[in-house]
């Protein structure tokens, strides 16, 4: 559907997109997932045809599109902002594209009346942006974004302006509306929680290049980097050295300990580690057991259902374990061991 292939874009000095290749399916729902300044607003912008790349091909359904302005391009975009006409209804803000178009006023009218449905806004048609609230004005910009049918659908930071429990609901909405229709939707945040929730795949960016893509659940459970792993979610991570394989099974030595990792052929004995738990991955254990680690906890925080303690190691590293409201939870200044197995830890690339 869309191909990025060895795209690069400097402004001036700066790289913004440095030679990123990249393929998104018909259908797909694709985030591009980065802090502020690593390239995704550029990508998204080139994809739109807002920007021309220095070098490489954007291609859509196969044909390229370097050349091609943003009007003749099968994609549409929905802004930040929304950019709504404020001195336009609900209905005549989603008519618009389709007036510039010279479609018939019966097909017009049949247009707005499904894209309509499809947000649920109903016994809205005939308000301004300023007499929506904040998820109608969103589902408004989207419904004029769709209505123009385009085979991709490009939203930049989509969710960014609204408060939390309406971004969650947000959420579902904008998974639904897009399965039904099938339309690809590359969503560009920098928000880790939307992607996550959202994205059929994620590519996380950063200095204008693509360090992981990956579903999901690989990409927060299999994280390749230090800078995906710390980067999506909370880590703990550990550095040391490859001390040889026992059973199968790596270990590592470290200032805090020696544990066992998974080993994945990487890296060579003596060579330097590092090593991502994830604070849900952490236990509280017995002594003595795999890969415990002895310590002091430092405090906790309720967050409804679960725990998140720190725990102060002899070393003075803290961690962040994750546990199960419910379960016993030691109290500040008690000593106790955490552990993980084997398999929880993830050898990155650093």
């Amino acid at each position: 559907m869309l191909r990025f292939e060895s795209v690069s874009k400097a402004f001036g000095s700066v790289v913004a997109v440095d030679d990123v290749s990249l393929d998104i399916a018909p259908g797909e729902f694709f985030a591009l997932l980065g802090p502020s300044g690593c390239g995704k607003t550029t990508l998204m912008r080139i994809a739109a045809g807002f920007e021309r790349p220095d070098s490489g091909a954007v291609r859509i359904g196969g044909d390229v599109m370097n050349d091609i302005p943003p009007h003749r391009r099968p994609v549409n975009m929905m802004f930040q902002s929304y950019a709504l006409f404020p001195h336009m209804s609900v209905a005549d803000n989603i008519a618009f594209g389709l007036k510039q178009e010279g479609l018939p006023r019966n097909d017009i009218a049949a247009r707005v009346g499904e894209m309509v449905r499809l947000a649920q806004l109903q016994g809205l048609e005939k308000r301004k942006p300023e007499q929506l609230s904040g998820g109608q004005r969103q589902r408004a910009a989207l419904a004029r974004a769709l209505a123009k049918r385009p085979k991709l659908l490009l939203l930049d930071e989509p969710l960014g302006a609204l408060d939390r429990k309406l971004r969650e609901e947000t959420q579902f909405e904008l998974m639904d509306i897009q399965k039904r229709l099938g339309t690809a939707f590359v969503v560009v945040t920098h928000d880790q929680d939307e992607a996550m929730s959202m994205a059929d795949r994620i590519a996380v960016m950063r200095a204008g290049r693509i360090e992981q893509i990956g579903a999901p659940a690989e990409v927060y459970e299999r994280p390749r980097s230090r800078y995906v792993a710390e980067f999506i979610g909370e880590t703990n991570i550990f550095e040391g050295r490859a001390a040889g394989s026992v059973d199968g099974a790596l270990r590592i030595e470290t200032g805090e300990g020696a544990f066992f990792v998974r080993n994945d052929g990487r890296p060579a004995q003596g060579a330097v580690a590092f090593v991502s738990v994830r604070p849900e991955r952490l236990r509280f254990a017995e002594q003595g057991e795999t890969n415990a680690l002895a310590g002091i906890v430092q405090d906790s925080v309720y967050r409804g259902d679960r725990n998140v303690f720190r725990v102060k190691l002899a070393s003075g590293r803290l961690l962040r374990l994750s546990a199960p409201a419910g379960v016993h939870a030691p109290a500040a200044g008690e000593k106790v061991a955490v552990a993980f197995d084997p398999g929880a830890a993830v050898l990155l690339d650093g």
